[in-house]
């Protein structure tokens, strides 16, 4: 993730790691539950355990969002490619409201920024500038792009301190404007596809436990008749 995955990286960028592990589930039956996320162990590395992670994708959640369709992958098992096809059931216009929400906060910091030291960070001002534009074409198109393609060179211009901060402030404005204007028409259904990621993690979280068994048999089977005709399963 990071600079790296959004097209901006330089010679000096580092590596942002960000990853989605799953717990197994007979330890979510314990009273000491495993974490939610984990820090580590590389540096700039950060994971969440799966339902945590689907968790705040619903809600529309800007970084998790732009983990979820990165560019950049390192690793993915087979569960990895299930969660990564089921990537637009975490979509809706519901991003309109996060995403600004976490945009006019990151302007209220580059503001205090720019009263108290006469200028703002320049990099925040350029990641700031990048989630704009993403929020815009997303709610114009209904498809999230992390690459800022063509508009690299404007940004780092932006990073270096090179563009006014009047100017970037209006590109702000123009974007944000841009991204409502776009809302009414959006593809982007009203609310994301809570039943068909639950039943992702439902699915999961059952083959999960089963592999936790010691072995077929008789055991398993009477696992499978209980729960199968339960949750429509198989």
């Amino acid at each position: 993730m990071g600079s790296r995955a959004f097209g901006l990286a330089t010679d000096g960028s580092d590596t942002d790691r960000r990853g989605v592990f799953l717990a197994p589930t007979p330890s979510q039956w314990r009273f000491a539950k495993p974490p939610t996320h984990v820090e580590g162990p590389a540096p700039e590395q950060f994971s969440w355990e799966l339902e945590r992670f689907c968790e705040l994708a619903l809600r529309g959640n800007p970084n998790i969002l732009e983990c979820l369709h990165s560019p950049l992958v390192d690793h993915v098992d087979d569960t990895g490619r299930e969660l990564l096809a089921l990537r637009g059931a975490f979509l809706s216009r519901r991003v309109h409201e996060t995403f600004t929400r976490y945009a006019l906060s990151q302007r209220r910091k580059l503001e205090a920024d720019v009263r108290q030291h006469g200028a703002p960070r320049w990099k925040h001002a350029m990641h700031l500038l990048r989630l704009l534009g993403s929020c815009r074409d997303l709610v114009r198109t209904g498809e999230l792009t992390v690459d800022v393609g063509e508009d690299r060179e404007r940004l780092l211009a932006v990073r270096r301190g090179e563009v006014p901060w009047a100017e970037v402030e209006a590109w702000m404005v123009r974007l944000a404007d841009g991204t409502d204007a776009a809302l009414p028409s959006s593809p982007l259904p009203a609310e994301p596809d809570r039943d068909r990621v639950e039943d992702f993690l439902f699915r999961t979280r059952l083959r999960s436990a089963l592999d936790a068994l010691p072995q077929p048999g008789a055991y398993d089977e009477v696992v499978q008749r209980v729960v199968r005709p339960r949750h429509g399963i198989g």
